[in-house]
């Protein structure tokens, strides 16, 4: 998806700021001959930054910390996701050592 195929989905986001977006590397599209060819993963995160900046008001100097800290809420949330997969395929006398071990904390 190019740039104005983005920006026409936002009725309030224009070619400017989301070059602007992508210049600062808070949205990192795929580039082809020089186009900026927007995937849906990026589509999805010019998504969260719009509502970051015109829904909550989050100031720009805000948004790096906070698009930060939501990156490794996900790569937590992933590889939590690994871990349960991982512990699901041990025999269920380990599965009920490592639930155990996880109650005692």
């Amino acid at each position: 998806m190019d740039i104005v195929s983005v920006t026409a989905q936002f009725s309030d986001l224009t070619v400017v700021e989301l070059t602007h977006w992508v210049e600062l590397g808070w949205v990192m599209p795929d580039t082809e001959d020089t186009v900026l060819v927007f995937r849906e993963i990026d589509v999805a995160r010019v998504r969260l930054i719009h509502d970051l900046r015109h829904d909550m008001d989050i100031g720009e100097d805000a948004i790096p910390l906070v698009l930060s800290l939501l990156d490794q809420i996900y790569d937590l949330r992933g590889r939590m996701n690994a871990l349960l997969t991982a512990v699901a395929a041990q025999p269920p006398d380990v599965r009920t050592a490592v639930l155990e071990a996880i109650r005692q904390r």
